[in-house]
């Protein structure tokens, strides 16, 4: 039997059983080992995507598992193979699509949110959205590959290279992973972070950690980029504070680089925007090469993930999961869904 946890509204999980989904023509089922718990599952359980999430929802996109049936005409693929998913389905015809940007198809199914997702024993889903792991790849480690690939997309577009300095503001788990991955570009890296235990965190990282509460940020910016500015500035916190800090901190000619989510327009100072022509740089979700780079990240160490992964829970404590993360202890939570027994 498939063990799933569904989402059914008003921050409630129910746990039950059901028979595994057969694969179809082109359709992979796979065994998820572990499933981890990001910002955009905590905002559906909060009831923040209600009208957008069809309930009972299976939801989760961070994940792997392993191979456990192939559908009709599936080729490339073995039963067993470890493997993880880009959870993006596209259309394949809409403007963005033919322009060749298909993860940001104006049509996207979001695997996970729209569809069934990952927080189950066994799942279903097109062959053609798997992503290979190497052998000998943690399991419990590749669950990270999904936000690592987010991260490595943010620094790609950012054009972050050897020598620069840049400034992540914000040190929750993506904001981490930005830092992480700046720095294997040779980079100098800045988080600035309110929470001491995420402060600390990314200091124990390797990451010059600032407390913008207690710091003048720009002024410390200033400091060690030898009075230029930082060439990329990450916004990760969301928050109207942190827009307005990150063009302070920018160098002329500076990238800024907006990677949350943010719930309502934000004033941003247009005027310093001209003034140094600073440029401004949407990122959202991935693409292929972001996810190839970040298994060779992840299988390599060069993202600590067990520092990273504050705790593993069964399946059936997927309610408590929730709640724990919702307090903002832990980092990256994960949820055994049983299939790397």
């Amino acid at each position: 039997m498939n063990r799933s946890a569904y989402y059914v509204g008003d921050q409630t999980f129910v746990v039950k059983e059901a028979d595994p989904v057969p694969p179809g023509p082109g359709q992979v089922r796979i065994e998820v080992a572990y499933t981890g718990i990001c910002g955009t599952d905590l905002h559906i359980a909060h009831g923040a995507m209600d009208q957008r999430v069809q309930r009972p929802a299976v939801i989760g996109h961070e994940m792997s598992g392993r191979i456990a049936e192939l559908g009709a005409g599936v080729e490339g693929h073995r039963v067993g193979d470890p493997v993880t998913v880009m959870p993006l389905d596209w259309c394949g015809d809409c403007p963005a699509c033919r322009a060749g940007h298909t993860h940001i198809c104006h049509r996207l199914n979001f695997v996970g949110i729209d569809s069934p997702g990952a927080m189950q024993r066994s799942w279903t889903v097109p062959a053609r959205i798997l992503v290979p792991l190497p052998e000998g790849l943690s399991l419990a480690h590749a669950a990270l590959v999904e936000p690592t690939a987010v991260a490595v997309h943010d620094v790609r577009r950012s054009r972050l290279v050897a020598g620069e300095h840049a400034v992540v503001i914000g040190a929750g788990p993506v904001g981490l992973l930005i830092g992480t991955v700046a720095r294997t570009t040779g980079a100098q890296v800045t988080v600035l972070e309110l929470d001491p235990r995420r402060r600390q965190l990314a200091a124990d990282l390797g990451l010059s950690a600032v407390d913008p509460a207690t710091v003048d940020v720009a002024a410390y910016v200033r400091e060690v980029t030898g009075g230029a500015g930082a060439e990329v500035v990450y916004e990760v916190s969301g928050s109207a504070a942190g827009v307005r800090t990150a063009t302070d901190l920018l160098a002329v000619r500076g990238r800024l680089v907006v990677v949350a989510i943010h719930p309502a327009p934000r004033e941003v100072d247009l005027h310093r925007i001209f003034w140094r022509e600073l440029e401004v740089i949407g990122v959202r979700v991935y693409e292929r090469t972001d996810y190839v780079e970040a298994v060779r990240l992840v299988h390599g160490g060069q993202v600590p993930a067990d520092r990273l992964i504050s705790r593993i829970v069964p399946l059936t404590e997927v309610a408590q999961a929730f709640e724990a993360l919702a307090t903002g202890g832990d980092v990256k939570v994960l949820v055994d869904c049983g299939g790397d027994a």
